[in-house]
């Protein structure tokens, strides 16, 4: 759902009719009123008779983990909630959540291996529960993202990724419901850029809804003109500018397009290229120039006498993509 920025209880499951069976006084299981006692020679089998066991079903095979990753690159705070693992599995799991970061952008579908490991390992653990919801919200199983990141908020007490369930609400079709999480109160305690991510959020809501004048106004917040910039300006500024574009004010998309591009210092928006488009405009990579204008130069003269300089300056054309470091959480809401 990302143009814009899973769950398994570990408890044991519910008896028929999803009530939790009574217990007598002495501990005992109860028995309804008139019902015979298991095993008092009426013929029921006893419930609890253990049942031949079938092959037991091997675990999915773990992805493969570099040795270079050892799992201290993650922050203090997470490293301390592993601490309640053996120190074995804690330097897995952490390596796995290693794994989760680094293919979030590029590899979304092997960054959700990675987190289906780690929760294998330590699934009552809440920062474990949050990195899987986050790695499926990127490979775009929207229902498993939203369970996962409602079980972490409930082992962590924690809203701050109020926005990627909104916009989960979105990508299973239910725009109602991500204004319904916009407008709890947990979204009142979010921090600033927890706030703008959840108003991008709010747009989109507008706009699948067909409310392009409201998807509007969802982003007129203060730190949209603000002259100080923070890392969410790009989106911002681009969302901005996508809902006012949908609104049909084509004219100020363009400078809202044109502000988003001058605030881009990283990429993280393709904002340069749709102003290009809006205004037919052709970008013009001066990477490729300098290489072709370095291949002979007198291409003029009609003395190329075999063109091997041209396959010679061309090496693979790789040192131009850097790769995109963004999470995904940082895209604007898709148009």
């Amino acid at each position: 759902m990302t143009d814009q920025p899973p769950r398994r209880r570990p408890s044991t499951p519910p008896r028929s009719g999803g009530r939790p069976a009574s217990t007598n006084a002495r501990g005992g299981k109860a028995t309804r009123a008139g019902a015979p006692r298991a095993g008092s020679g009426s013929g029921i089998a006893d419930q609890r008779t253990v049942r031949p066991m079938g092959p037991r079903r091997d675990a999915p095979a773990e992805p493969v983990v570099p040795p270079d990753v050892t799992g201290a690159e993650l922050d203090r705070s997470v490293r301390a909630e592993l601490r309640s693992l053996s120190k074995a599995n804690a330097e897995m799991v952490g390596r796995h959540l290693v794994m989760i970061a680094r293919l979030l952008t590029d590899d979304p579908q092997t960054a959700y291996a990675h987190a289906m490991a780690a929760q294998r390992r330590a699934g009552r653990i809440a920062v474990v529960r949050e990195a899987v919801g986050v790695a499926a919200y990127h490979a775009g199983l929207w229902a498993e993202a939203l369970s996962e990141l409602r079980a972490a908020r409930r082992m962590s007490g924690s809203s701050h990724l109020l926005a990627l369930m909104a916009d989960a609400e979105r990508g299973l079709g239910r725009p109602e419901r991500a204004l319904e999480l916009a407008a709890s109160d947990e979204a009142k305690g979010l921090a600033t850029a927890e706030r703008v991510e959840l108003a991008l959020v709010v747009s989109g809501a507008r706009r699948d809804l067909g409310q392009p004048e409201a998807a509007v106004l969802a982003l007129q917040l203060p730190e949209l003109t603000a002259t100080q910039t923070h890392a969410f300006t790009p989106r911002l500024r681009y969302g901005y500018a996508a809902a006012l574009l949908a609104a049909g004010r084509e004219d100020e998309a363009l400078r809202w397009f044109a502000l988003a591009a001058e605030s881009d210092h990283d990429g993280v928006t393709d904002a340069d290229e749709r102003l290009a488009q809006l205004t037919g405009l052709q970008i013009v990579d001066l990477l490729d120039d300098d290489d072709d204008s370095d291949d002979d130069g007198s291409g003029v003269d009609g003395n190329d006498d075999d063109g091997s300089g041209d396959d010679d300056s061309d090496d693979d054309g790789s040192g131009v993509d850097d790769g995109d470091d963004d999470g995904g959480e940082d895209d604007p809401p898709q148009q």
